[in-house]
Parts: structure tokens; C-alpha cells; sequence
């Protein structure tokens, strides 16, 4: 399954869910999470989206551990069962 259809579904999901993952563009940070995702009650969720055989390269690693040690939560996504889990996650938490 390509990105951009795991992408699509993710945005689906979340909007279902009355959140928002928006698109995340830093200019002269390179490798960055493609989505921030907002939950209501508060909750902020980076995804790093991937094909099925995607991986993450050296700089988005430095980038993930960076945020993470921020204290915020980080998900790399490559399919939509992943993009499942993490909605049921949510919704019972």
C-alpha cells in the first residue's frame, strides 16, 4: 500500500474521531513527522507515515528521538491496521 493511501486513511480516521492531522512542514528542519495529530481533550500524537517497507532515515531518527525527549508521543505508521490500532488506543484511553 502506498503512503499517500495511508495518509488519506489516517486523516479519515482522525476527522471521524472529531481530530485534526494536520500536514507538518518545518522549513530548515529536515525529517520532521509528516502529521501532527490532535485529539480532543488535549492530546498531540506525531505520525511518521511509511509504505509497508518504508523506513525511517538517519535525520527523521534524530528528529523522533528529538521531539520524544520533548515528551511528546511519536508513531511510525505503515499500514492500516496500524492506523486501527492507534485509533483504538485512543478511544480507550
Amino acid at each position: 500500500m502506498l503512503e499517500k493511501e495511508i495518509e488519506k486513511y489516517l486523516r479519515d480516521k482522525i476527522k471521524n474521531l472529531g481530530g485534526i492531522a494536520y500536514k507538518f512542514i518545518s522549513p530548515g528542519n529536515n525529517g520532521v513527522p509528516d502529521r501532527i495529530v490532535l485529539i480532543p481533550g488535549g492530546k498531540i500524537i506525531f505520525v511518521e507515515l511509511k509504505n509497508e517497507h518504508g523506513k525511517t532515515s538517519k535525520m527523521q531518527d534524530m528528529q523522533i528521538a528529538r521531539i520524544r525527549n520533548l515528551g511528546f508521543d511519536v508513531r511510525m505508521i505503515n499500514s492500516k491496521q496500524k492506523v486501527d490500532d492507534l485509533i483504538n488506543e485512543i478511544q480507550t484511553t
